[in-house]
């Protein structure tokens, strides 16, 4: 298993962690890599009936990706392509294809893709300190197209707008409302009603949840694949001055000065 990356199991329950808490479990490639890997392993076990992920510790259940490392490893159109393309999006698909339903138990911030991972669970539930958002804005980069398809079919064109435009974070109660999230808890019972809401789904015959998620996926409306010129399109960022003093601005902690070129 990928370093970051941790699978427990209890009986019919997995738990799959984002295990990097020193950094607010930030998921660098690797760790992209290892989730798709394990959600893969997870899917083909027969004996589970539930797979519940969540981050390490109570401060988040993953701040976003290491943007440390995103000049080294998505610094060319070719780079971002494998990056976003296969490595991200092949996690995302694991965990969306799941065979088994999956819970996201989320503490504290839930950003960028901390949100793309817990929007492809089929549960959402929060800690009353939860936070989430997507603040790329801030950043100089655009939300790779199979990333926002997943919070578009979760939260709608409005609400995938609203984060993206303004870069704000919602507390937990009103991304409840917008339908983030599927339930607020107190985050002293969060791990508790997490774990009661997984023995629910075990209790409950595997093949018509099995069958339930496939259908209710199938039904839902879903946009028209972009084309190869469209996908590379949406990295026209790359080249720009913005992207690298967004990064520059984020690494020396200090408010970026976007121009618009």
């Amino acid at each position: 298993m990928a370093e970051g990356i941790r699978v427990e199991r209890a009986g019919e329950i997995a738990t799959v962690i984002l295990d990097k808490p020193e950094r607010a479990n930030a998921i660098d490639a690797a760790m992209w890599r290892g989730l798709r890997e394990a959600m893969q392993a997870l899917s083909a076990d027969a004996g589970l009936r539930c797979v519940v992920l969540r981050g390490a510790g109570e401060a988040a259940f993953a701040a976003g990706g290491d943007i440390e490392e995103f000049l080294r490893v998505r610094a060319t159109l070719d780079q971002a392509l494998v990056y976003h393309q296969q490595w991200v999006a092949g996690a995302l698909a694991a965990v969306r294809e799941c065979l088994h339903p999956t819970v996201a138990m989320i503490h504290g911030a839930c950003i960028g893709g901390g949100l793309e991972i817990a929007s492809q669970c089929d549960l959402r539930i929060c800690g009353r300190s939860a936070r989430f958002g997507v603040p790329v804005a801030r950043l100089g980069f655009t939300m790779a197209p199979a990333e926002l398809s997943g919070l578009i079919e979760l939260a709608g064109p409005a609400l995938a707008l609203e984060l993206l435009l303004e870069g704000r974070l919602l507390e937990a109660d009103e991304a409840c409302a917008k339908g983030l999230v599927t339930r607020v808890v107190a985050d002293e019972t969060l791990e508790q009603e997490t774990l009661a809401t997984a023995r629910r789904i075990c209790a409950g015959a595997p093949l018509p949840a099995r069958a339930h998620k496939k259908l209710v996926r199938r039904l839902a409306p879903r946009a028209a694949a972009l084309d190869a010129a469209e996908i590379a399109a949406s990295f026209a960022w790359l080249d720009s001055e913005d992207y690298r003093e967004g990064i520059a601005a984020f690494l020396a902690k200090r408010p970026p000065r976007f121009r618009g070129r």
